[in-house]
């Protein structure tokens, strides 16, 4: 029988992080949430971001992975955690609109790609992933053990 964990929506353009245990949840078209957890202290934190890379204009918010995955590090270490006991993995950056449709920016991949080159300047190991493709995802956290479920979500055609 699994624990009653306190649960956590995380909404796009923001993190979360919990020394208690936590499930956290949310749903992933082109953003990306990267996941972290702390192997020795055993609590971990997610974020969730629309776009790759703030461009110096509006505020600069979790809605930019290279902000997002900064303040997500940031709290980490700012609750105790050690850089090198951090591990991390990726979920989402799926192309859900159709090719032709104007969008040639390919924001996902590019979600994809700043969670991959951050992580590794910071050298935080990636032990797992699950990104890109033509679906969304659902995942939850489970911030005690750095669990992460994860399942497809079938694309809705109107």
């Amino acid at each position: 029988m699994e624990k009653n964990y306190l649960q956590h929506f995380l909404y796009p353009s923001s993190l979360f992080v919990s020394r208690e245990p936590y499930v956290i949840k949310t749903i992933l078209g082109s953003c990306v949430a990267v996941c972290l957890w702390d192997k020795k202290l055993k609590f971990g934190g997610v974020n969730h971001y629309m776009l790759p890379n703030w461009n110096g204009n509006d505020l600069a918010s979790p809605k930019y992975g290279n902000i997002a995955i900064d303040k997500l590090l940031e709290r980490m270490l700012g609750l105790g955690s050690n850089i090198k006991d951090i591990q991390a993995k990726i979920f989402g950056g799926g192309e859900l609109l159709e090719r032709g449709t104007g969008n040639s920016t390919l924001i996902g991949e590019r979600n994809i790609r700043v969670a991959r080159l951050m992580l590794e300047e910071r050298n935080i190991q990636i032990i797992a992933s699950s990104t890109g493709g033509r679906r969304g995802r659902k995942i939850l956290f489970f911030s005690d053990t750095g669990e992460v479920r994860h399942k497809f979500l079938e694309k809705k055609v109107y």
